[in-house]
């Protein structure tokens, strides 16, 4: 099984240009402001296979949308964990987090995407948008 995500990771991917990503799970999230001067494009992880956590998850990405460092950079959020038989639908997410109110407020360009990390789905498309964000026509 999965286990949360409890410290910071870094990790060099070729876009074919290098991009670092840097990890910080959501138990960082109070020293998540000290990271946001250094993020060209933000990448918002949330667990579709887990409503009790919605709440929170949708607290935490108000919070990030609304920092000033933060105004201007792209958000891509991930509905991940879509491989399991509990995951929410995007349609589903969409409504919980009220992702219409939310992207017409903010003041960043927001996309959001179903994933799952273990199979694979969708990550294709997360590169995509990495490449196009980022600067790479490729």
């Amino acid at each position: 099984a999965p286990v949360p995500q409890v410290g910071t990771n870094l990790t060099d991917l070729r876009l074919p240009r290098k991009v670092t990503v840097r990890e910080l799970g959501g138990c960082m999230g109070p020293i998540w402001p000290s990271y946001y001067s250094e993020c060209s494009a933000l990448l918002f992880v949330v667990d579709a296979s887990n409503p009790t956590q919605v709440s929170s998850s949708c607290v935490q990405l108000l919070s990030v949308l609304s920092a000033a460092p933060l105004a201007s950079v792209p958000v891509l959020v991930l509905f991940n964990k879509i491989d399991l038989p509990c995951y929410m639908s995007l349609a589903e997410m969409k409504s919980l987090f009220r992702m219409q109110d939310i992207v017409s407020c903010a003041t960043q360009p927001i996309t959001m995407l179903e994933t799952s990390a273990r199979d694979g789905t969708g990550l294709a498309d997360v590169l995509q948008w990495l490449r196009a964000t980022l600067g790479d026509p490729r």
